[in-house]
């Protein structure tokens, strides 16, 4: 059953009147009629004609939009404005997703929650726990052809891992507004919100825009190109033999950087800067005319990201022709790439991309 105070999972011992939540330390009842509430929820998971769950009170307090329709998105950007922090790109990021998937992918505007510094509304607001509350609404009733979509643009990092899951010994994580004060999220807790619930013929794209990104999500399978060109996928299971996967969906990361590189910010027009893998896939999911396998969008991310960083990186004066000679020989070696992982392996050569 759920956490009645902030929607954790609980596992609940045969017999109890009552459960505490190691999340949140709640004290939440069971219900007797908890055996039905557990086959009316698996019916609906597989959607099997029967209505989503209904929202629990967790959700319905935190304001955020009714749960209907196959198609929502969390989107999430932080400017941390006013501080040594302070980054151009996220809220420009927000924008343009926002506008990618409504007028590309068919999105409702009412299915879409964005939470970023610049909102009015306090639930609104990318503090720790409103973040962590709104991955619990966009995975929250799930069910079979359902597609999810969670954004995140703002700052990254790596804190010591503490539990023996990381092979480098280090967790990613990203910092909510309030990170100073109430810390930032690790990738245990996001594959534990994010990708554990998602159940079978779901599926769930993220795009994190942020350093140290590249395995987010903490997902089981890494994509990578051999030294001939040639892909590959790697195994990124867990040393401690934790279980990082789904509950039968398809969870696929689109990262800005390797867990080991730095992301970069302000891209684009000067007055409309963006952070670099956030322009990069809009730009090349929007105006890509027919619909791209996984290959052909990162390549087209790639090849974008390339050009981006060098006209950032090369202040060239020289004429046109020979100024793209000379950011062609430049050593840009270590320049972030974009990542790619997922909960189960597929040919990306192949598989066409569809939000």
């Amino acid at each position: 059953m759920e956490c009645g105070q902030c929607g954790a999972g609980l596992s609940v011992p045969r017999g109890a009147r009552s459960v505490q939540c190691a999340h949140c330390r709640g004290v939440t009842r069971v219900h007797r009629h908890g055996a039905v509430g557990f086959f009316m929820n698996a019916l609906a998971n597989m959607g099997g004609g029967v209505t989503r769950p209904v929202t629990p009170p967790w959700l319905r307090e935190a304001g955020y939009p009714r749960v209907h329709g196959d198609k929502r998105a969390l989107l999430v950007g932080i400017k941390y404005s006013g501080t040594e922090n302070e980054l151009s790109g996220p809220i420009n990021d927000v924008k343009g997703m926002s506008f990618l998937l409504t007028q590309k992918y068919g999105f409702p505007e009412e299915c879409i929650l964005t939470l970023s510094d610049e909102e009015q509304l306090p639930y609104r607001w990318p503090t720790k726990y409103n973040i962590l509350l709104a991955m619990r609404w966009l995975v929250h009733g799930c069910r079979s052809g359902d597609s999810l979509v969670f954004h995140f643009s703002g700052l990254g990092g790596q804190v010591e891992d503490e539990d023996g899951d990381e092979v480098d010994g280090q967790d990613q994580t990203i910092c909510p507004l309030d990170w100073e004060l109430n810390g930032e999220i690790r990738d245990d807790e996001i594959n534990d919100v994010l990708v554990r619930p998602l159940v079978r013929d779901v599926t769930l794209h993220a795009v994190i825009d942020a350093c140290h990104s590249g395995t987010m999500l903490d997902l089981p399978n890494v994509y990578k190109l051999k030294k001939n060109g040639q892909p590959e996928w790697k195994v990124h299971s867990p040393p401690n033999g934790a279980w990082k996967n789904t509950s039968g969906g398809m969870a696929i990361l689109i990262s800005g950087c390797a867990d080991t590189q730095m992301s970069t910010d302000g891209i684009g027009d000067e007055h409309l800067p963006m952070g670099l893998l956030t322009y990069s896939f809009v730009t090349a999911a929007f105006f890509a005319q027919r619909k791209p396998t996984y290959a052909q969008l990162l390549a087209t991310i790639k090849a974008i990201m390339l050009e981006r960083n060098a006209d950032s990186r090369v202040n060239c004066k020289l004429p046109a022709p020979m100024c793209s000679l000379v950011r062609k020989v430049v050593n840009f070696s270590g320049m972030q790439e974009p990542q790619l992982s997922s909960s189960e392996r597929f040919d990306i050569n192949r598989e066409h991309f569809q939000l």
